[in-house]
């Protein structure tokens, strides 16, 4: 029996285990935006440590930080092997509105093929594929067939600011050949795909005030600033209803498409735009209808309104002008654009924007860069041969439109090929009520890394 028909054996062997023990670490809350969770963050930190020390990993720590923990293993096995860098993250998004999930979603359930559960799909489950991987490497070789070092972070879904920190200030230990990065979804079942771009963010909050204090409309209606009108006005002229975005200096740094990667947008032969339609739950897509949806979600920039507080919003009715409003904005940028500089430009298109009579203050929550990765490489290459292998057909290579921020710093700190190989579907309803994560997919994933990993050996330049 070779060393891939052991692999697959192996992980087909003790699929359930590995699955109930996916369900153990997704019943830890780790929400890293919420201070109440901390201790849960830190516990599934220390639940990983012990997963990677039980496969076999002669290093593995927590790595403290001024936010939520890191976590590091290493496992050096020949130093004539290339070595490959593996990240995830193990904290999650919030979970509200609960009463919308069909089941608690700290208590993962099994049903009809998925594993539901909040973290499923993003990315515990796209981690824990990778060490079964892992695992059924050293279990059916007694060893990994490569140098690999792991770094795992808890606060991915929080700006990611502690991971960026120890990248910029631990070069020499994150060394490696390649980066492998399974936190991103695929076309769809039939399809899989490999992503080659990713586009930055800038994520903002717009503070408008008006009036010193709460006023009584009655009183003062028709004369009284309202921060929250001003807010729709603001951002109705960023961004029409058109779906086109009013910063000009962004609108002329947008980068040109490939002919092909136009031809493929054009054409659709996927039959993708169809596929988003029934995924949203809609019969017609908005935007900028002057583009197709392809192209739109993968290399065009967007403006997205998450929120808006302010006034009175509870039940009944409170006749009150508000003295102040804020507004959550974010933007998904380009891969060669700097959202820092993109802020400024934000910057000026609100001043040029914001209706007469009011204060407004611009922050910047937490912003980081796209990436464009050239799939010309021998480690792409060995990606796409194990997912052949495993689906059984040719993956495509796609822009994906969101954002994984420090794929671009690995690719400016380490200088080495970025491997953007996820599992995940478009359904799994990644930060929405039931996200969940195809077993069928989590089975292949975990053999396609398998995979992948005996297929590197010897890829050292």
């Amino acid at each position: 029996m070779d060393s891939q028909a052991k692999l697959n054996n192996y992980l087909n062997e003790n699929f359930d285990r590995i699955v109930s023990m996916l369900q153990e670490w997704l019943t830890i809350p780790s929400i890293s935006t919420l201070p109440e969770h901390a201790g849960d963050v830190q516990r599934a930190a220390q639940w990983a440590v012990e997963r990677l020390s039980a496969i076999g990993f002669p290093e593995a720590r927590i790595v403290s930080t001024a936010g939520h923990p890191l976590v590091y293993a290493e496992w050096q096995v020949d130093s004539q092997q290339p070595t490959l860098l593996i990240y995830g993250h193990y904290d999650v998004q919030p979970v509200d509105p609960v009463h919308e999930w069909s089941s608690p979603p700290f208590q993962p359930t099994l049903r009809d093929g998925y594993i539901y559960g909040r973290g499923a799909s993003d990315d515990k489950g796209q981690i824990m594929l990778v060490l079964a991987a892992l695992e059924a490497w050293a279990e059916t070789n007694t060893t990994q067939p490569v140098n690999v070092k792991i770094l795992l972070e808890g606060e991915e879904e929080a700006g990611g600011a502690a991971v960026g920190d120890y990248v910029l200030n631990h070069p020499e230990t994150l060394r490696a050949d390649a980066v492998l990065i399974c936190d991103t979804h695929m076309v769809n079942a039939g399809q899989p795909s490999l992503i080659t771009s990713l586009r930055g963010i800038l994520y903002t909050e717009i503070a408008v005030s008006g009036a010193k204090t709460d006023l009584h409309s009655g009183s003062y209606g028709g004369v009284a600033p309202n921060p929250l009108h001003a807010l729709c006005l603001l951002i109705s002229r960023l961004k029409s209803e058109d779906g086109s975005i009013h910063i000009p200096q962004l609108a002329s740094a947008i980068p040109a498409a490939s002919l092909t990667e136009k031809q493929f947008w054009q054409e659709d032969p996927l039959h993708i735009q169809k596929e988003l339609l029934v995924e949203m739950g809609v019969n017609k897509m908005v935007g900028e209808t002057s583009y197709p949806p392809l192209e739109r979600i993968g290399l065009r920039p967007t403006l997205e309104v998450h929120g808006i507080r302010g006034g009175f919003s509870g039940e009944g009715a409170k006749t009150v002008i508000p003295a102040r409003a804020v507004a959550k904005v974010s933007l998904r940028l380009p891969a060669n654009l700097d959202p820092n500089e993109v802020f400024g430009w934000l910057l000026q298109a609100v001043q040029s924007n914001m209706p007469a009579g009011y204060q407004f203050h611009l922050s910047n929550l937490h912003a980081g860069k796209g990436i464009s990765v050239n799939p010309d490489n021998p480690y792409i290459r060995a990606a796409a041969e194990a997912v052949e292998v495993i689906f059984g057909t040719l993956p495509v290579f796609m822009r994906e439109g969101g954002s994984i921020p420090i794929a671009a710093l690995f690719d400016e700190v380490l200088q080495v090929p970025i491997v953007l190989l996820g599992f995940g579907l478009p359904g799994d309803r990644v930060h929405a009520p039931n996200e969940n994560f195809s077993l069928d997919q989590f089975r292949k994933g975990m053999k396609t890394v398998a995979d992948f990993l005996g297929r590197i050996r010897h890829s050292k330049p």
